[in-house]
Parts: structure tokens; C-alpha cells; sequence
């Protein structure tokens, strides 16, 4: 039914949303800081990586506009927008490219991590299942990815503020409460069991990813004896 106030973001988003905001800021400082912070730096991408799996699963089995066909940025759609045409709740096509944009860089550097090394002491947690040369090719995708995911991140900022400014429209507030002012058809879908799927999924990819399922490396050869004369 139509109404002066519909339900926009259903919860898993946004706890999506702010979680992945947090877990992004703890992985740039702890990537920048290095040191000892290198290993929280791989416990926060494998978090990543579970938000990103469990958003993957719940862009098909989450409520109306959380899903991917809901909001998916076709050549049609692009134009009716930019020709001032579209008409729509949830993310503009515009915004599902930066969003689509931001999830598979994501996903990418997420990977890459995996398989990374520093060529001090730290390597990821899939490491001994590639080549050292691959590692380090998997590395620097990994560090250039960085720096493209901070771009799109300041151009979304710059996005909210425009619309906030120029278009008088508030896109963090939506996704803070769940409800958006205006006429349109609430959400549905994305109950429980939903919810439960995409985190198991999500956490059995994490355990996957992890490498604690990987055999223990043989021990060192012992060391040659000396003789005593």
C-alpha cells in the first residue's frame, strides 16, 4: 500500500552498510600503520570478505530494494536518469554503478589479500597455495586496488553531499533508520531465514579463506651437528 512513509533499508543492510564503513576504516589505518598491526590488518579483511559474501547472497534473497535486480544499472535505465526520467526508490542508477563499482573492487582487493606478502614476515593466509612470483603480482594489485577504492569512496561522500545540499534529499538518514519520507511501496521479503542463509554462506566462505583448514608446514630440517673437534 501506498504511503507518506516507506521501509527502505531493511536492518541486514544497514548493518552491512555501517559495519563494512568500519571495517574499511580499521583496514586503511591498519594497512597504513603496518608494524604489528599487519595482522589486525588480515583479521579485518577477512571480515570484509564475509560482509562481502553475505551482501552478495542477500542482493538476491534480501528485501525489494536490497536486491540487485532492484537497483541494477542497465544502459536504459543510465539514460532515463540522466534524462531526468527515472523514477524510482532505493539506489539511483548512478549510485548502483558507484555501488557495484565499490563491491567488486572490494571483493578484488579482498582476494588479493589472501594470497599477499610484505617480504618481512607477514603472508596472507592462502599464501602457500600460489607461487612466491604470483604472491608478489597479487600483492601489488593489492596495494594499487587501494588507492581506486579511496577515489570511489570520496566521490560517494561527495555524492551524499551533493544530494544533501543540492537536491535537499538525506541519503544517510534512510539508511540509519530504515524508513524514507515519501509516497511509494514499502519493502518486503528478506525475513529470517534469508538472513540466516547469507550468514552461513558468509561463514563458511571466512573459514575457507582463513587457510586454518590448510596442513601444517613440515617442520624445519634440524640443524647439522657440529662435530666437536
Amino acid at each position: 500500500m501506498n504511503s507518506k512513509r516507506i521501509r527502505l533499508w531493511d536492518l541486514p543492510t544497514r548493518l552491512f552498510h555501517w559495519l563494512l564503513v568500519l571495517a574499511m576504516l580499521g583496514a586503511v589505518v591498519s594497512g597504513q600503520l603496518g608494524g604489528n598491526l599487519i595482522d589486525r590488518h588480515a583479521v579485518i579483511g577477512l571480515f570484509i570478505l564475509g560482509l562481502l559474501v553475505f551482501r552478495l547472497v542477500w542482493g538476491v534473497l534480501g528485501s525489494t530494494y536490497a536486491r540487485f535486480a532492484q537497483f541494477f544499472p542497465t544502459p536504459g535505465r543510465i539514460r532515463a536518469y540522466l534524462k531526468g526520467e527515472w523514477q524510482g526508490e532505493g539506489h539511483n542508477p548512478l549510485g548502483a554503478l558507484s555501488v557495484f563499482a565499490l563491491l567488486g573492487l572490494l571483493t578484488v582487493q579482498a582476494l588479493t589479500g589472501l594470497f599477499s606478502n610484505d617480504d618481512i614476515a607477514f603472508v596472507g593466509p592462502l599464501f602457500d597455495l600460489v607461487s612466491k612470483d604470483l604472491s608478489n603480482r597479487l600483492t601489488g594489485i593489492h596495494h594499487l586496488i587501494a588507492d581506486g577504492l579511496i577515489i570511489l569512496v570520496v566521490l560517494h561522500i561527495a555524492a551524499i553531499a551533493f544530494y544533501v545540499r543540492v537536491k535537499k534529499k538525506n541519503l544517510v538518514k534512510p539508511m540509519l533508520t530504515g524508513w524514507q519520507e515519501g509516497e511509494g511501496k514499502s519493502a518486503t521479503g528478506g525475513g529470517l531465514v534469508a538472513f540466516v542463509i547469507a550468514v552461513l554462506i558468509a561463514a563458511a566462505a571466512v573459514y575457507g579463506a582463513s587457510g586454518v583448514w590448510l596442513p601444517e608446514p613440515p617442520p624445519p630440517p634440524p640443524a647439522a651437528e657440529t662435530p666437536s673437534w
